[in-house]
C-alpha cells in the first residue's frame, strides 16, 4: 500500500471515527433530555396534586417523554456492525400473476411512508413491473428495518378478477445493509463474474437521460445475483450505484452461507418464498398479523399507509431475544 492509500484509508477512519463520537454524543444529550422531563414531571406532579395528572397537559407530556424513552430504549437493542446504517430495499412479486405484481408496488408504498415518517429519504434506484428497489437513508434506518425481511402474504378480493374473487398474493421484501466505504473499498469482484448491460432509462430525469442508455443492469454470473440502477443521469453514476448495490447482496449472502470468500458462492441463487413471516387480510375480515411475534391488528388501513411502528418494535424485540 502506497503513501496515498493509506492516507486515504487514514481518512476513511478518522471520519468513521468522528461520526461515532457525534451518534454517542447524541445519545448522552437525548438520555438527559429525556432524564430533566421526567423530573420535571415528577414535580408538577407533586405540586399541583391529582389534578394535574389526570389533565390533557399532563397526558400529552407523559405520553411524549414516554416516546422518547422508547426511542433511547430500541436503539440500545442495536448492536449489529450496521444497526445504525442507511438501508437497501427490495420489493419482488412471487405466486399470484398480477395480484403478485400489484401487491409488489403496495408494500413499496407501505414502507415509503413508513420511512417519511420517520424523517428518513427514500430514492428509488430500479423501478420495473418486475422489482422496485430502493435507497431508504437516514440513522438505523437498517436496524429498524431488517427484521421485515422476508415473505409478505396479501389475501383480498382482486381488483383484476372480473367475477371479483378472492385472491391470495405473495412478495419478498430484501433488506440490505448500506456497507461502509472502508469495508466496500476491501470488496472487490473479479470482473470475469460481471456482466454489464445497458438500457434507457424509464423514470423522469430528463429529456437526455430517456433518450440514452444511462441505466445499468450489473449480473454477478457465479450466483445469478442482479442489481439495477436508472436513478442517475449518467451511465457511471448508474454503473457504481448497481454495484454498490450488488456488493451489499453478496455480502448479505455470504453471511447467511456463512462462507468467508467470494469464490465460495458457486451456486445459482434461486428465490426460495418460504413461509411468510407476515400476513395482509383485506377480505373475508381485516386482519394484519405477524407470524413470528403474534402481533396483529384489524387497522389494515393504516398499516397500509405505513404505520408499522407496533410490528417492527416488537419484531427487533424479539430478534434481539434471539441472539
Amino acid at each position: 500500500m502506497d503513501y496515498k492509500e493509506q492516507l486515504e484509508k487514514d481518512r476513511v477512519l478518522a471520519d468513521q471515527k468522528i461520526k461515532e463520537l457525534g451518534e454517542l454524543n447524541d445519545l448522552v444529550n437525548r438520555f438527559y433530555e429525556v432524564d430533566r422531563e421526567i423530573l420535571q414531571l415528577s414535580s408538577c406532579d407533586f405540586a399541583m396534586g391529582e389534578s394535574f395528572t389526570q389533565s390533557e397537559d399532563w397526558r400529552a407530556r407523559f405520553f411524549e417523554v414516554r416516546r422518547k424513552f422508547r426511542q433511547l430504549e430500541i436503539r440500545e437493542i442495536f448492536k449489529g456492525p450496521y444497526d445504525k446504517r442507511s438501508a437497501v430495499l427490495g420489493f419482488y412479486p412471487g405466486a399470484g400473476g398480477e395480484d403478485a405484481g400489484d401487491w409488489t408496488k403496495m408494500l413499496f408504498s407501505m414502507y415509503s411512508k413508513y420511512a417519511e415518517r420517520q424523517g428518513w429519504r427514500v430514492n428509488v434506484l430500479d423501478d420495473n413491473p418486475n422489482r422496485v428497489t430502493t435507497e431508504v437513508r437516514g440513522e438505523y434506518a437498517y436496524g429498524y428495518l431488517k427484521g421485515e425481511a422476508g415473505v409478505h402474504r396479501l389475501v383480498r378480493t382482486s381488483p383484476f378478477s372480473a367475477k371479483q374473487l378472492r385472491h391470495t398474493s405473495f412478495a419478498l421484501v430484501e433488506v440490505l445493509p448500506d456497507l461502509p466505504e472502508l469495508e466496500e473499498s476491501k470488496f472487490q469482484i473479479p470482473e470475469g463474474d460481471l456482466k454489464f448491460e445497458f438500457f434507457r432509462s424509464s423514470g423522469p430525469g430528463g429529456q437526455n437521460v430517456n433518450k440514452v442508455e444511462t441505466a445499468v443492469r450489473v449480473i454477478h454470473i457465479p450466483t445469478g445475483l442482479t442489481t439495477s440502477s436508472q436513478v442517475e443521469r449518467s451511465q457511471v453514476a448508474n454503473r457504481e450505484k448497481a454495484l454498490k448495490v450488488l456488493k451489499a447482496k453478496l455480502f448479505d449472502l455470504m453471511e447467511k452461507q456463512k462462507v468467508k470468500e467470494l469464490g465460495e458462492l458457486r451456486t445459482k441463487v434461486k428465490p426460495e418464498w418460504g413461509s411468510q413471516i407476515r400476513s395482509y387480510v383485506l377480505n373475508p375480515y381485516k386482519l394484519v398479523k405477524d407470524h413470528r411475534t403474534e402481533v396483529e391488528t384489524s387497522n389494515v388501513d393504516r398499516v397500509l399507509e405505513g404505520d408499522l411502528e407496533m410490528f417492527i418494535e416488537a419484531e427487533v424485540e424479539w430478534g434481539n431475544k434471539k441472539v
